[in-house]
């Protein structure tokens, strides 16, 4: 059967559990009825109340239905703390930085099943978390859905991937097939890291340069010695070289104050120039 829109997973167990208090020995095709979802669904909200929750939960043959051993009070509630929520909340908001582009549906979707998972009612004991936190994103990349998910199914099942590409000192696209070892978001913008077939090669790519993306059915096994923090190791961005450089910068008073807000590298090392400026080497 088609599952119509019902309540979330905690909302129908709980409800599960107050038809187990009540004694009325409710079974799985009476409530998938009653919710409107396959009995296989109710069974699994069950299994989950039997075996996670660790709630005494039995079936009586001859009363054809489900029922609890033992007094059960209450139903096991999930603790979530203040800091828990305020960091659930501040990922909410990062999540916002995607309104407007192909990732906003499927982002919304879920945290919506992560949100629903959450006891009924939870407060926080100061204002309105809207007044405290917000994200604004400059210079994000604009990014294709149907690549991107094409891109990670090639991933996950281990299966070449072909597609067009245009470098960047490029005006046209060339054909490229590859296998992908990985796939990663530096500075708001999506790499993918694969072996090129033609090139014999590992090669970085630029999710936004692809298009025409198709799935191979050849599979392949990615070599098990690929770390992508080995090969992302001493670079800058995702940009590196064969060998190590040691670079010196100097800057103003004014760049400085900027420079050291943040790491740029894990070699960075700082050092204060007799108050002229402060030096990145």
């Amino acid at each position: 059967m088609v599952e119509k829109s019902s309540r979330p997973p905690l909302a129908r167990m709980i409800r599960l559990h107050e038809e187990l208090q009540a004694g009325t020995y409710p079974n799985c095709r009476t409530l998938a009825v009653e919710f409107e979802v396959s009995g296989k669904t109710i069974q699994r909200d069950l299994e989950f109340m039997r075996d996670q929750l660790g709630l005494p939960l039995e079936y009586d043959a001859k009363k054809f239905g489900y029922h609890y051993t033992e007094q059960v009070t209450a139903f096991p509630s999930m603790q979530v703390s203040e800091g828990e929520l305020v960091a659930l909340f501040v990922a909410q908001k990062a999540l916002a930085q995607y309104q407007g582009t192909a990732f906003e549906r499927p982002l919304a979707a879920a945290f919506k099943k992560l949100s629903e998972s959450l006891p009924e009612e939870v407060t926080v004991e100061f204002g309105s978390l809207e007044s405290y936190f917000s994200f604004r994103t400059v210079g994000a990349a604009v990014s294709d859905l149907e690549l991107f998910g094409r891109v990670s199914e090639a991933l996950r099942h281990s299966r070449e991937l072909s597609f067009e590409y245009r470098k960047l000192n490029s005006t046209g696209h060339e054909p490229r097939r590859v296998q992908p070892y990985h796939m990663a978001c530096v500075e708001n913008q999506w790499y993918l890291f694969a072996w090129d077939k033609a090139r014999r090669g590992l090669r970085t790519f630029v999710l936004n340069r692809m298009r025409k993306a198709c799935l191979e059915e050849a599979e392949f096994v990615r070599p098990k010695d690929f770390s992508i923090a080995n090969l992302l190791e001493g670079s800058f961005g995702v940009h590196s070289g064969s060998e190590k450089i040691k670079v010196r910068v100097h800057f103003d008073a004014f760049a400085a104050q900027l420079v050291r807000e943040k790491v740029w590298h894990q070699t960075q090392k700082l050092k204060d120039k007799a108050g002229v400026s402060w030096s990145w080497r």
